[in-house]
C-alpha cells in the first residue's frame, strides 16, 4: 500500500505518482461540472456526452457499438440512455445501414438546441487551462497526446483518435507528418480527435 500513487509520502518521493494524484483530480472536476449541467437540463452526464458526440462526429461513429466503446460502458447501458433521448425527442433512430437489426443516431431539431445548451459545460475549466502561457500549454499537450496512444495500446483505453495510432501518421527523424494533409506537422498541429483518423495496421 506504501507505493499507492495516492499516498501522500509516495508522492512526495515519485513524480509519476504526484501526475496520477493530479490527473485524478481534475477527473473530478470534470465530473462534477458534467452533473452540474445534467441537473439543470435533466438529463444524466451520459445522455449529454453522447448528444455532444454525435453533434461533432461523423455518424458512421454514433452507433451503439462504437459510443460503448467511446465512453467505455456497456452497451445496455448505451442502448438504456439512447431509449430516454429518443423518448424525449432528442435523438432520431438512423436504421439506413445494410444491417436491419443496427442503427446509427442523429439529433432532432430539438437535440441540437440541447445541446447548444450543454456543449460548454466544460467551459470553467477550459478557462483555467488558457489562463497558461502557450509554452507550457504545447508541452502539456504532447505529454497527454501521446499518454492517450500509450493507455488505448495497453488495452487501457478503447477508442483513441490521435495522430499517433493514424495509418497516415509518419515519423521523420525528429519531426511528425501526415501523409493525408502532405504537411509536416507542429506539436499543436498534432490532433486528439481527428475526423479524418483511420487506425494503423498493428505491428
Amino acid at each position: 500500500m506504501k507505493n499507492s500513487a495516492f499516498n501522500p509520502e509516495q508522492q512526495q518521493q515519485d513524480i509519476g505518482s504526484k501526475i496520477v494524484a493530479g490527473l485524478e483530480r481534475v477527473s473530478e472536476v470534470f465530473k462534477v461540472l458534467l452533473w452540474e449541467k445534467a441537473k439543470i437540463v435533466g438529463l444524466s452526464p451520459i445522455q449529454i456526452q453522447i448528444m455532444i458526440f454525435v453533434a461533432f462526429h461523423k455518424q458512421q461513429l454514433c452507433n451503439v457499438s462504437h459510443l460503448a466503446k467511446e465512453f467505455n460502458v456497456t452497451k445496455p447501458t448505451i442502448s438504456d440512455a439512447i431509449r430516454v433521448l429518443d423518448k424525449k425527442g432528442l435523438i432520431v433512430k438512423d436504421f439506413s445501414s445494410f444491417d436491419s437489426r443496427s442503427y446509427s443516431i442523429v439529433l432532432s431539431p430539438t437535440g441540437e438546441g440541447m445541446v447548444s445548451k450543454t456543449y460548454d459545460f466544460s467551459m470553467p475549466l477550459k478557462k483555467q487551462v488558457d489562463s497558461m502561457p502557450l509554452e507550457e500549454l504545447e508541452g502539456l499537450f504532447d505529454t497527454l497526446s501521446q499518454l492517450i496512444y500509450k493507455l488505448n495500446r495497453n488495452g487501457m483505453l478503447s477508442v483513441q483518435r490521435t495522430c499517433y495510432g493514424c495509418k497516415f501518421y509518419q515519423k521523420n527523424k525528429e519531426n511528425d507528418y501526415c501523409n493525408l494533409l502532405n504537411k509536416e506537422l507542429l506539436n499543436r498541429e498534432i490532433r486528439i480527435d481527428c475526423p479524418e483518423f483511420e487506425e494503423a495496421p498493428s505491428g
